[in-house]
């Protein structure tokens, strides 16, 4: 029996598959997508409990395009929140980013920290052969091992000499002396984050800003891709069923990808074994009281707590909690080939670490979850773009088109994996 299909189909229904299905429209063309779990959004979903909303993951938008932030808009009207964000130190509360506001440190370790930078190494760019270095270059040592370094380990799972450096960009800022020197007398207004606001919806969690685009399109539930022959164009799913195509679009993690194609060329599986991941658990607390909440995200330097960083749903979106209540989210990472805790005990201690923290006690949780996901941020490591490269000329040259951070393998934004599914097939007018 012949397909009744579009010849267009899409695999994922993230933010990058919803806005290939929406632009393909857009150009004439219909698509169907296939998703694996019953619900649509990817990581950029959502999940409620007892009236709290939390996002997988967290996101906002922050794109300075004007075509992808109207289609925003459009879907949801958006707040505008100030990117203003704390870093956790040793008992220590420091304004973001860290070493451009020292104030509230110990006069010893400030010292340690400005003399270090001031005697840190200085090269070119073009010199610097990996992450530590040019760490070191921008923070000086002491920063470096005590700051930078940890959070490196929690957050993408590796060392810094581990990781290139491409990736950067306007990411991390780059501080000056004076800048410094002045936030060691007290926390400065300036905000040197490479956004000066976060946009997130008034209602129905981050994934609502892709309700305009998804209006109309056909997303299928529950649709396990397990095998595709691009000999005969086929994919087959879980269920037991098939259907063929003329244009397959994925936003599947490459390494997963490779796995399920026919007679896939060896040299393409073992790029795909070399690439580097983070996973991670998304712990999710609900709390009677309003008031646990009092930063819309911060970052953790210290090694014995789980959490790299902590969001607050509620002050994302007082949708997000019910009225008088607050609500905290945890991301903690691990490498992709690292040993892997059981949940129950990453539970326990990200909830007893962040009592000390935020200041609240078991009576006041009302709401505790802890849910895995098994790609959170594509790694950066020495080798990543001639394996990448392998991959992805390999899955050009059999037909399919590779969408979204996983299937790009990219350190995309929100609104970039957006704008990976719209190149596809719509010019910006």
């Amino acid at each position: 029996m012949e397909s009744t299909l579009p010849n267009n189909l899409i695999l994922g229904s993230g933010i990058a598959g919803i806005s290939a299905g929406y632009h393909l429209k857009q150009n004439g063309q219909s698509s169907v997508i296939f998703e694996k779990d019953n619900d649509w959004g990817g990581l950029c979903g959502n999940f409620s409990i007892k009236g709290f909303r939390f996002d997988r993951f967290v996101h906002f938008s922050f794109t300075k395009d004007e075509y992808i932030a109207d289609i925003f808009e459009k879907s949801s009207p958006l707040f505008a929140h100030p990117s203003v964000s704390y870093n956790y130190y040793h008992g220590s509360w420091l304004k973001h980013p860290a070493i451009n506001n020292l104030a509230v440190l110990p006069i010893e370790e400030k010292v340690k920290i400005i003399a270090d930078f001031l005697d840190r190494p200085h090269k070119e760019i073009a010199d610097i052969k990996d992450y530590d270095e040019w760490l070191r270059v921008q923070n000086g040592n002491y920063f470096t091992d005590n700051f930078a370094t940890v959070y490196t380990k929690k957050y993408w799972g590796q060392l810094p000499k581990n990781m290139e450096t491409k990736w950067i960009g306007n990411r991390i800022h780059s501080p000056a002396f004076e800048e410094v020197l002045r936030g060691s007398y007290a926390e400065q207004a300036e905000n040197f984050y490479y956004t000066n606001y976060m946009k997130y919806p008034k209602k129905g969690g981050f994934r609502s800003i892709l309700d305009y685009c998804r209006k109309g399109l056909d997303i299928r539930f529950n649709k396990k891709v397990i095998r595709i022959s691009p000999q005969s164009k086929q994919i087959f799913f879980a269920d037991g069923s098939c259907e063929e195509y003329s244009k397959l679009i994925s936003s599947l993690p490459l390494p997963e990808i490779v796995k399920m194609i026919d007679d896939c060329p060896a040299e393409v599986l073992k790029a795909a074994q070399n690439l580097h991941w983070t996973c991670g658990y998304q712990v999710s607390l609900g709390f009677n009281r309003p008031d646990v909440a009092k930063h819309l995200w911060f970052y953790i330097y210290d090694e014995d707590v789980p959490p790299a960083r902590v969001y607050s749903p509620n002050l994302k979106s007082a949708d997000n909690a019910p009225e008088g209540c607050s609500s905290l989210q945890a991301e903690v990472f691990y490498a992709n080939d690292a040993k892997i805790p059981p949940a129950d005990l990453v539970l326990g201690q990200t909830i007893e670490k962040l009592k000390q923290i935020c200041g609240f006690d078991d009576a006041d949780i009302v709401v505790k979850d802890i849910r895995f996901e098994p790609y959170a941020n594509v790694t950066f490591t020495h080798e990543i773009y001639q394996n990448r490269e392998v991959i992805l000329n390999y899955l050009k040259e059999i037909g399919i088109e590779s969408i979204g951070r996983f299937g790009k393998w990219d350190y995309l934004w929100s609104h970039q994996a957006f704008e990976s599914g719209m190149r596809l097939s719509y010019e910006k007018k």
